[in-house]
């Protein structure tokens, strides 16, 4: 009884054994196994690179015409058209159609431009020696931050900042 139970016993370990030792090599041995675990480490390194790229930013275009939104008047307020790196800037007045020349200067959007940046304009003297309303400074710093250009204007004693949005 006692060999009985010894061969039943030695059996059960011996088939235990090859089942274990088969199991073992079709999941190690296998292609298919072996693969995902691969690709999950590819893909950790990938996201890991993608997200340490930081995208670049889109150059600043100020192109195009701003309006003074901070204008005490309906009728009266200042008006900028921008192309390429020149700024022109006019006194304008609504209810007689009239425009007059406050500041013809150049434009120069920094380099790394962010969010918000200055640059100074150096003034067309050409443009705005005859103008009797324009500026006679032969610089003016001009700021772009939050989707507004501002700049200071002075007149009569009184210097105020003038905040443009660009026009729809």
């Amino acid at each position: 009884m006692k060999k009985k139970l010894f061969a039943v016993i030695m059996s059960a370990l011996l088939v235990a054994s090859l089942g274990a030792c088969s199991a073992a090599e079709t999941s190690s041995s296998t292609p298919e196994n072996s693969a995902p675990a691969v690709n999950a480490v590819d893909s950790e390194e990938a996201s890991e690179s993608s997200s340490e790229v930081e995208p670049t930013p889109e150059p600043i275009n100020l192109d195009g015409t701003w309006v003074q939104i901070n204008n005490a008047s309906e009728d009266s307020y200042q008006e900028a058209v921008i192309s390429g790196d020149t700024i022109t800037i006019n006194w304008v007045t609504a209810s007689t159609d009239t425009k007059s020349l406050y500041w013809a200067g150049s434009v120069e959007i920094p380099e790394n431009a962010g969010d918000s940046f200055s640059w100074d304009s150096q003034n067309d003297t050409e443009r705005t020696q005859a103008a009797i309303m324009a500026s006679g400074d032969d610089t003016k710093t001009f700021t772009y931050e939050n989707g507004q250009i501002s700049y200071d204007v002075s007149a009569m004693g009184m210097t105020q900042t003038v905040r443009l949005k660009k026009a729809d």
